[in-house]
Order: structure tokens, then C-alpha cells, then sequence
């Protein structure tokens, strides 16, 4: 197809199975990297100074990288439903979805007005310093959060021409594509749906987790699961299983970040402890948290919580954390991820995988939500 750069072979040692899972993240790097290499000289052509400031700014964002789950997931999904030998497509699909990331963290960091990403400065905080830098005319943060959106834009663009290439390229393209079509809308009304709820200053739990499920959960691993099962040919029933184990794990992947947000070291996270916590973002943590304030009558703990509330100081942030811990909403959701990944390992084993696929998709939910379920040690 004119425009689109040839398909990007893995390294021979992995193209045959068995290619486990962490083979696969550090395969679709190599891919990755050929493909943005290829995207960096198209954009040259196009004109330099875009290359050189805003497609140069994007694939440093990617190649920063992150845990690879998604890419992961799709293996595992692939694997699940049958899939072995050249592995070229599932690792090109396991790049479009980084790219599709990319998009995804672009623009929830303009919107939530996140300062850092994958440990540097977020898109958006770079380009307006490019701004500063140069002397430019106007608003540095207004040229920063403009130039960041096409920024994300751009990686929708390359996610979308990398899994069209792919769908082309395989029997089973049409499955292919109409998952990633149901999961890019699924993305944008998640998205949606979390500046709604902010602007309404929800606090309903069931609202925390619809939201969670459309923005995370469904794009983090059962989208993934379903696209690597698609590329093998696989049947509705394991589709389906995935996607029930998917969603499961999904969700608790995203509880997990929601803990993280409140609660984690920044150093180990690569982005700040308390945005969540000082916008007072609609999450499942803080949703439960509340209801549970409101249940005991802590009212001081409602105050504190309450979606209106004044976020103030790094003092206000201490005391919502306080009050996520004394009302029990933090060890709450800690057991719900635990169950999570259960139902995600009994929803898996519906898919009839072999024993190392099931022990590699226990391994990656446990990667991802920080839990060994106990349904994983049986698997073992």
C-alpha cells in the first residue's frame, strides 16, 4: 500500500515459538523502533522543522516506553486461541497499540494538566519550553497544549496505518480491525465520560467504574487478548473468554494505578503522586471511599473527600490520604483487586490454552495488578 513502509520483521530468534511473553515486550521495541525510524524520514520529507520538533517530541515519548503490557496481553491472546510461528504481525499489532498509548497519554496529560510522563517533562510542558526556548511570539502554554494535541493526533495517525498494514497482511484482518475500531471509540467515550463526571463532580461508584472500564480496562489487556486471538483465527467462544478475563484484569490493572495515584513513590511511577488526588478525579478509590464516609457518618472525612472540596496544599493532599486509609476505602479496594484477578484466571481457563499459556497469562496479571491470585498458584 503506497505510504506505508514495509513490514517490519522480529529478530529470527523469535519468530518460531515458543516466544514467551517477556520475549514478546522486548520484541515489539526492536519492531517499534524500525517503525518509528521509518515515520521520522516520511516526516522529513514533509517538512524538517515538523520532524525535528514535533515527530522527534512524540517518538522520544514512545521510546521511553512503558511496562509493554498491551503488546503482552496480545501475545497471550494469540497464543490462547491457537496461534504459533511468525510472530511479524502480532508484534506490528503490539506497536500500533504503543502508538495508540502514545495518543492516549498525550492527551489525558493536556486535559488533566499533568506536568511529567514516563519520568521527563510531559509533550505538552516540552513543546511550550521549544517555545520559550526560541523566542517565539505568544503564549508559551497555550503553543505547548495546541502543539501537543497534534502531537497526539500524529500517533493515532501512525497507530492507525501500522494496523491497517497489518490487517492487509493477514487472513483474519477483518476481526483484526473491527476490534481495534471497537476499541478506539471505547477509548474516546471513557475519556469523555471522566471529564463529565469531573465537571459534574460525580462521586458514584457505579460511574467510577464504567469509567474505569471504558478507559482502561477494555484498551489495557481485553482489547489486546481479543486482537492477538483475532490474528489467530480464533472462534466466539474463546473470544468471549477473553474478554471476560480481560475485563476482569483489566479493571483491577486500573484499581492498581488508581492505589498508585493516591499512594505511590513517584520515582518508581515516572508521574506525580497527587494529580489525581488535588483535581479530584472520579476514581473507584475515591468514589468508595466517600460512600463508606457517608455510611459512618465521618463527616470529617467527607469534607476532606468531597468532590467540591479545595485542594489547597501538599497539607489538604496528606489528609485525603489519611482519610482514603481510616475509612477503610483503601484496603477496599485492595481486596476487590484480588478478586478481580481470580475471576480474570477462572474467566481465562474457558478459553481451553494449554497450561504454559495459562501460566503465562497469570504471570502478566500478577505484572500487572501486583497480585499472585490464588487461582494462579492452582494453575502452577
Amino acid at each position: 500500500m503506497p505510504g506505508l513502509p514495509p513490514m517490519v520483521a522480529p529478530p529470527a530468534e523469535l519468530v518460531d515459538d515458543p516466544l514467551t511473553a517477556p520475549d514478546a515486550t522486548n520484541a515489539v521495541g526492536t519492531a517499534l523502533k524500525q517503525v518509528l525510524e521509518e515515520r521520522l524520514r516520511q516526516s522529513r520529507t514533509v517538512d524538517p522543522v515538523f520532524a525535528r520538533e514535533l515527530a522527534a517530541c512524540l517518538t522520544a515519548l514512545v521510546e521511553r516506553g512503558g511496562k509493554r503490557l498491551r503488546t503482552a496481553f496480545t501475545h497471550c491472546g494469540w497464543r490462547a486461541a491457537g496461534g504459533s510461528g511468525d510472530t511479524t504481525a502480532v508484534l506490528h499489532t503490539g506497536a500500533a497499540l504503543e502508538l495508540l498509548q502514545a495518543c492516549a497519554l498525550v492527551h489525558d496529560d493536556v486535559m488533566d494538566g499533568s506536568v511529567q510522563r514516563r519520568g521527563a517533562p510531559a509533550v505538552h510542558v516540552q513543546l511550550a519550553r521549544q517555545h520559550w526556548a526560541s523566542g517565539m511570539h505568544g503564549s508559551a502554554e497555550s503553543f505547548g497544549t495546541s502543539a501537543a494535541v497534534l502531537a497526539g493526533d500524529l500517533a493515532l495517525a501512525w497507530a492507525d496505518d501500522l494496523l491497517t498494514e497489518t490487517a492487509f497482511g493477514t487472513p483474519h484482518g477483518r476481526r483484526l480491525h473491527e476490534e481495534w475500531r471497537a476499541m478506539r471509540t471505547e477509548m474516546v467515550a471513557g475519556q469523555y465520560l471522566d471529564l463529565r463526571a469531573q465537571a459534574r463532580r460525580s462521586s458514584a461508584v457505579d460511574e467510577a467504574l464504567a469509567i474505569a472500564t471504558l478507559k482502561s480496562a477494555l484498551y489495557t489487556v481485553a482489547r489486546p487478548l481479543t486482537l492477538g486471538a483475532s490474528l489467530a483465527g480464533a472462534d466466539d467462544q474463546v473470544l468471549d473468554a477473553l474478554r471476560a478475563a480481560g475485563r476482569c484484569a483489566g479493571l483491577a490493572f486500573q484499581l492498581r494505578d488508581d492505589l498508585l495515584g493516591a499512594f505511590g513513590d513517584p520515582a518508581h511511577t515516572g508521574k506525580p503522586a497527587d494529580d489525581d488526588l488535588r483535581s479530584r478525579k472520579l476514581t473507584y478509590l475515591l468514589a468508595v471511599a466517600l460512600r463508606l464516609a457517608d455510611a459512618a457518618d465521618d463527616h470529617r472525612a467527607a469534607a476532606t473527600l468531597a468532590p467540591d472540596a479545595d485542594p489547597g496544599s501538599e497539607h489538604a493532599v496528606e489528609r485525603m490520604r489519611a482519610a482514603l486509609t481510616r475509612t477503610g476505602a483503601r484496603e477496599l479496594v485492595e481486596t476487590k483487586i484480588e478478586e478481580l484477578t481470580d475471576m480474570a484466571i477462572g474467566h481465562f481457563e474457558a478459553t481451553g490454552a494449554d497450561h504454559a499459556v495459562r501460566l503465562e497469562f497469570a504471570a502478566l496479571v500478577q505484572r500487572a495488578t501486583g497480585v499472585a491470585s490464588r487461582r494462579a498458584e492452582e494453575v502452577a
